[in-house]
């Protein structure tokens, strides 16, 4: 069983992206992400498969965005 990672939303890395498509869990109260640390999912940018631990501060074609949601969305 992998182990779990605690991290603060706004941490530059692929699991902390609203672009990422993998599996976590976003807490929005206490605004973390948890994730396995060997976890795997998809960046819907680039279209290629990134771990979630992949850090993204030195990607060229990275359009990294918070996961918490834009407060002038309307829903």
């Amino acid at each position: 069983m992998a182990e779990k990672l605690i991290l603060p939303a706004e941490v530059k890395i692929c699991a902390t992206c609203s672009f990422w498509d993998g599996e976590r869990h976003v807490d929005a109260e206490m605004k973390v992400v948890v994730v396995a640390d060997d976890c795997h999912g998809e960046c819907l940018v680039q279209e290629a498969q990134k771990p979630g631990l992949h850090d993204v501060r030195k990607e060229c074609g990275c359009l990294w965005e918070d996961l918490e949601a834009d407060p002038t969305d309307t829903v």
